[in-house]
């Protein structure tokens, strides 16, 4: 193991990270809030860290392997969650589990909470929430690939650890860190796009910029306690059913269509259109059963409200425009159900990823066809391309640890004190990174225990890394030279 590259690797991008504490600064600045002697005070500290540990290991060059990738990204994740918590702790005082918890939650993009009164937090905090749904969403180490090309060692390696889906050997471009921009191009005029859009439906701008952040990297951090019911407009939900639904897309799609004038990729893409077929089907159903039980006065009502709640939890967005916890029949169960399968592989969504349900779906046909036909030779494809077994194999390992972990987490949130409905919730909202649940933590996760709320933090990154990613680090032959 190259622990000297990894030091330095680490070291420069902790201390790059330091200088996005300055933006937070001139948000307080601008607002009066008087929180950015908090700002600058943690953009020191971090810059210090981040240098001290680069310093003694700046002239260690090595190319690096798959596994130093897997490790720089899972301590880099927690390293920068927990140096992320001191404006948390300076402004609104938070403790450590708390503020560890919120700054956990805006990296991952889950968007769970522990502040219980957003109307009374200060501009600036509410702005740098909004900053760390934003950096996290396509990937912070995406993010430096694409903008500092000095860590061009191992670069693969730390891509294909930090991006999700199962296809993780595919470039847009011949080289890393063009397509790193390319993708974190396409983020950014998203953004710009959306920020407009919900500027013109109503917001302020300094709403319509935090919200901006939090939908398009699919975080889910709201700067008012009802999240979206606090505007009550059509036309801002709207807004926010078109970028989540574009969020919830493999922005390599995104970067084809872009670079072809056409929206033919988004129709080529099979894992696209199981996506939108499934987003169609289950806002009907959720529309038509909102519909039969009289739940709104009107239809237009109920498919406003069933559209934006399925697309919200679908991408595990996780912002809320009505009550869902209280929405009659299995409703509440299917919307904590349906962000296990997530967006589309390549995009700021959480959950298992559409590409992987559809190819487990496909190979449980294929293993019924055998049944029938135990000598038929029959691939799984994807469109018209054959998959490798290995593949195929490495999805069903995948649902295996996952179902695994899921499990596990949700019996140690029952042992930590919470019921089952909590915990099922719980890991539910925090292992896709979509945020809100049912029973206790529906508005917040304030009122459960520390250790509770660790275990959440855990769930958080395994969700936000997908699974293996953590888990490799714990096998014995991880370790071995």
């Amino acid at each position: 193991m190259q622990f000297g590259a990894i030091q330095r690797i680490l070291g420069a991008l902790i201390a790059a990270y330091s200088v996005t504490m300055l933006i937070p600064a001139v948000v307080s600045l601008v607002y009066a809030d008087g929180q950015a002697f908090y700002f600058l005070d943690s953009f020191s500290i971090t810059f210090i860290l981040g240098f001290l540990a680069w310093f003694p290991v700046r002239h260690v060059r090595r190319e690096l392997r798959r596994r130093e990738g897997f490790l720089i990204v899972a301590l880099y994740w927690v390293i920068l969650s927990a140096i992320s918590t001191l404006p948390f702790h300076f402004s609104p005082h938070l403790d450590f589990t708390d503020a560890f918890f919120e700054s956990v939650s805006g990296f991952t993009t889950t968007g769970a909470t522990v502040i219980v009164n957003l109307n009374h937090v200060p501009k600036s905090i509410l702005y740098y929430r909004a900053q760390l749904n934003w950096l996290g969403g396509m990937g912070i180490i995406v993010l430096a690939i694409a903008v500092l090309p000095m860590l061009r060692v191992g670069g693969m390696q730390m891509f294909r650890a930090e991006t999700p889906g199962p296809m993780k050997d595919e470039k847009l471009t011949p080289r890393l860190e063009h397509t790193a921009r390319a993708l974190w191009g396409i983020y950014v005029g998203l953004t710009v796009v959306c920020i407009i859009a919900y500027w013109l439906a109503g917001m302020d701008f300094f709403d319509a910029l935090c919200q901006g952040f939090a939908t398009i990297a699919t975080g889910g951090f709201g700067t008012h306690n009802n999240s979206f019911a606090y505007w009550n407009s059509p036309w801002i939900d709207g807004v926010a059913d078109v970028f989540m639904f574009l969020s919830g897309m493999n922005f390599a799609v995104h970067y084809l269509a872009l670079i072809r004038g056409s929206v033919r990729p988004y129709f080529k893409d099979p894992e696209v259109r199981a996506y939108m077929g499934f987003v169609a089907a289950s806002i009907l159903l959720v529309t038509l059963t909102l519909w039969y039980t009289h739940s709104y006065h009107s239809f237009m009502s109920d498919l406003r409200y069933g559209a934006f709640q399925v697309l919200t939890v679908l991408t595990c967005c996780g912002f809320t425009s009505a009550p869902f916890n209280h929405w009659p029949l299995f409703l509440p169960v299917f919307l904590m159900l349906i962000p296990i399968i997530g967006g589309c592989a390549g995009s700021t969504a959480g959950g298992m990823k559409v590409v992987r349900v559809l190819l487990v779906i496909k190979q449980g046909f294929r293993e019924l066809h055998r049944l029938v036909h135990p000598r038929a030779v029959a691939p799984v494809k994807l469109g018209t391309i054959a998959l490798p077994e290995r593949v195929v194999s490495a999805i069903w390992s995948f649902l295996a640890a996952y179902v695994l972990v899921y499990v596990l987490l949700m019996l140690a949130l029952m042992g930590a004190g919470l019921s089952w409905v909590t915990a099922f919730s719980a890991v539910s909202a925090c292992i896709n990174n979509m945020g809100p649940g049912l029973g206790s933590v529906f508005a917040n996760f304030a009122g459960i225990s520390n250790p509770a709320k660790w275990i959440c933090a855990l769930a958080m990154l395994i969700g936000r890394l997908e699974v293996f990613t953590l888990l490799v680090l714990l096998t014995p032959m991880y370790w071995r030279s």
